[in-house]
C-alpha cells in the first residue's frame, strides 16, 4: 500500500501508470505528494474503484490500474 509521504521506485512506477490514463501530468520523481494523491483519487472516481481509501494506492486500486496500463 502506498500513500502520501511514500517515496521510491514503486511511486515512480505509479506516476508513470497514472500518466498513461491521463490523470497525472506531474514528474516521475518518486515522491507520493499531494498531486499523486489527487491523481489516485481521480483515477478511483473515474474507474469506479472501491475498496481502498480515496487517494491511497492499495491492492484494489493497483490491480485496476495495472490491468489498464503497461509497466513504464
Amino acid at each position: 500500500m502506498l500513500r502520501e509521504g511514500a517515496g521510491g521506485p514503486e511511486v515512480r512506477e505509479l506516476q508513470g501508470r497514472l500518466r498513461q490514463v491521463a490523470v497525472y501530468p506531474g514528474p516521475d520523481d518518486g515522491r507520493y505528494d499531494a498531486d499523486v494523491r489527487d491523481a489516485v483519487s481521480r483515477y478511483q472516481r473515474a474507474y469506479g474503484v472501491a475498496g481502498d481509501p480515496h487517494g491511497v494506492y492499495g491492492a484494489v486500486t493497483r490491480a485496476s490500474l495495472e490491468s489498464r496500463t503497461h509497466e513504464p
